[in-house]
């Protein structure tokens, strides 16, 4: 076995105790072979390992195959199946072990694959990207409610994360619920959903409910506050409103932090789970060209796609640390907030030319997060009295 092979086993087979020996080896195989071949492809897969380990391709394409099939699909008496699920906390426990702060910013986001799969997913939000670390496959047809899904997932996750940690779960409107507010902060951690444009807030203090996008009405504009949102079944919350530049429309977003303790602009690093869906597909892992028609053998397919994506961003993440700061305006953050080289393809880049020269010292790998951005000083400036002038 190749060196780098065998000490990237070593750190798969320990960071999942959950796996059995050969599990973890298979699973730490597959996802040195995704990393060369730059594709999740079974054959494409397959083939460049079969090179690498001197075996023939059918082989080593069995072995990997057996990863995500079912265990009445296997060859042998004492087969099993694998359950996705128990990879969940393995995957969030290596991201969380050398994290240097306790604020974690998590994301909520459906990915599509045609009218097959929905992924719903749960990704650490990272230096521009966002690492998988729980999801459910479901069929894109499914009907009913996505709500008991997230909240599945969250409480899978929540086991793995102290009491002393401060979580905040961001959301789209499209995944906009009381229910699933709820669920977060019964948690014990803090949602960040983005409303719909046509949401209605009452303020505390003030006598009626007004359209929430009437506090922010012009670009510019920021409100925040408590009071109630939704009609029907008034929900006790934050409401951060934000219409920054080139925009069509305002931020809405509700949470339960205190107005002083938070700021719409977090929302923004929610665009990074979109990141790392471009990542799996066509931007990386090339997973939009699967012919798999098994959503259980998708939600095994994807412990692999985690696990690699992991790996090139810790690597990627560790080397922009390392960036002088006097480069860092030209090489990574020429604006504010965008990086012209993202850590998924440094990573790349970096641990196979560590490969192909062997005398290079082995890439460092840890997550270093960003520091959790600050809460601007500022006031409200619309009063209820503008609001009835208005109308």
């Amino acid at each position: 076995m190749p060196p780098p092979l065998y000490a990237w086993t070593t750190r798969v087979t320990n960071a999942f105790p959950v796996l059995s020996v050969c599990q973890a080896r298979v699973l730490a195989l597959y996802s040195f072979g995704l990393v060369l071949a730059q594709t999740c492809g079974l054959s494409t897969v397959a083939a460049i390992l079969a090179e690498l380990l001197a075996h023939t391709t059918n082989a080593v394409r069995q072995r990997l195959r057996e990863w995500y099939q079912d265990a009445a699909t296997k060859a042998g008496t004492f087969r099993t199946e694998l359950d996705p699920t128990i990879c969940f906390g393995p995957l969030l426990t290596w991201v969380l072990r050398d994290w240097t702060t306790r604020h974690l910013a998590l994301a909520l986001d459906p990915t599509y694959l045609g009218e097959r799969f929905i992924v719903l997913t749960v990704a650490v939000l990272y230096r521009g990207c966002g690492v998988p670390v729980a999801w459910q496959v479901i069929p894109a047809d499914q009907q009913g409610s996505w709500t008991p899904h997230w909240e599945a997932l969250l409480t899978t996750l929540a086991a793995r994360v102290g009491a002393d940690w401060t979580v905040t779960v961001l959301s789209d409107r499209g995944l906009e619920s009381q229910a699933l507010f709820q669920a977060i902060v019964a948690l014990g951690w803090h949602p960040l959903m983005r409303i719909k444009q046509a949401a209605y807030f009452q303020p505390d203090g003030w006598h009626r409910p007004y359209r929430a996008t009437a506090l922010v009405p012009h670009v510019g504009s920021r409100w925040r506050g408590r009071g109630h949102a939704y009609k029907g079944q008034p929900l006790a919350c934050t409401l951060l409103a934000y219409w920054g530049p080139d925009y069509d429309e305002p931020w809405l977003i509700l949470t339960d932090v205190a107005p002083d303790q938070a700021d719409a602009v977090w929302y923004g690093w929610r665009c990074w789970i979109e990141q790392t869906f471009k990542l799996i597909k066509r931007g990386g892992w090339q997973w939009q060209k699967t012919r798999m028609t098994d959503a259980t053998r998708v939600a095994r397919l994807w412990v692999v796609v985690a696990v690699a994506t992991l790996w090139l961003l810790e690597v990627g993440g560790v080397a922009e640390t390392q960036i002088p700061l006097a480069t860092v305006v030209v090489d990574v953050l020429p604006r504010p907030g965008r990086r012209v080289r993202g850590i998924f393809r440094r990573g790349r880049t970096l641990l196979l030319s560590q490969w192909l020269s062997p005398r290079r010292a082995e890439r460092p790998a840890r997550f270093v997060p960003e520091a959790w951005p600050a809460v601007p000083e500022w006031h409200n400036e619309l009063l209820e009295q503008e609001l009835e002038d208005s109308t």
